[in-house]
């Protein structure tokens, strides 16, 4: 993996349009749908290194023993469960998601964590509840990922953070080639096959591709909240990124 390093909005081209997300009604349909079915996709799409992007994710977070962690867009609670054996007993882990059917398949994975339905866009949580925010490969589903951003960042304390995990473009040609010919022609035919579901994973392929990573999204970051330093970890050739937000 590539070391760390610390990006700067200032690279953004000024004329660059706002993203636009998709449309939550569809989202939440199209995960209630495929909600059951959905760990064991993940499982043949990427074999174990979402898993490995998950605990880089909390390890990365600066997690500690007794914190108070809420991870959106949880999803069956796969990084909430990581974050839970990081926090310990005195600890305390929130997760949330508004598909009723994910949180549902997520309450059965885990008794020891609180699962909420709730939007990342309008948390029903009081500024400062918590030590770590985070969302792991759902920020891109947002419908305004910016205010998003800026919910996660009001319910943590000043100096705790906020981590996003994301599909990225990898910046190498011939990672960047062979990605996208998984993405484009084997994703969306394997997830369909697994899930019975393929238009799930078309868009799920397109929504990748379209989303901003690296200095774009740090840019979205520093224009939803007020972070004092925002980081940003490059994973698996740029597969996938890692960002950290730490709240002013």
């Amino acid at each position: 993996m590539a070391d760390d390093r610390h990006t700067s909005a200032a690279n953004m081209s000024r004329n660059q349009p706002a993203y636009t997300g998709p449309d939550p009604t569809r989202i939440k349909t199209m995960f209630g749908s495929i909600a059951g079915r959905y760990d064991r996709a993940n499982t043949v799409l990427s074999g174990p290194i979402h898993h490995l992007w998950r605990r880089t994710a909390v390890r990365w977070s600066g997690v500690k023993n007794g914190d108070a962690v809420l991870d959106c867009a949880t999803g069956t609670g796969d990084l909430a469960i990581a974050f839970k054996k990081s926090v310990g007993k005195n600890g305390r882990v929130v997760g949330t998601d508004f598909t009723p059917e994910m949180i549902d398949l997520a309450r059965g994975k885990a008794r020891d964590i609180t699962f909420e339905v709730a939007d990342v866009t309008a948390l029903p949580f009081d500024d400062d509840s918590f030590d770590i925010a985070s969302i792991s490969f759902g920020i891109r589903n947002v419908g305004d990922p910016a205010k998003g951003i800026a919910e996660m960042a009001r319910v943590v304390r000043p100096g705790g953070r906020v981590i996003v995990l994301e599909f990225g473009q990898p910046s190498n040609r011939l990672a960047s080639a062979l990605y996208d010919s998984y993405r484009r022609h084997f994703l969306p035919r394997l997830g369909g096959a697994v899930t019975g579901e393929r238009g799930a994973y078309e868009y799920l392929e397109s929504s990748a591709a379209k989303f901003p990573c690296g200095d774009e999204f740090v840019a979205m970051m520093r224009g939803a909240a007020k972070f004092t330093s925002i980081d940003v970890k490059p994973l698996t050739f740029g597969i996938a990124y890692l960002y950290r937000g730490v709240v002013a």
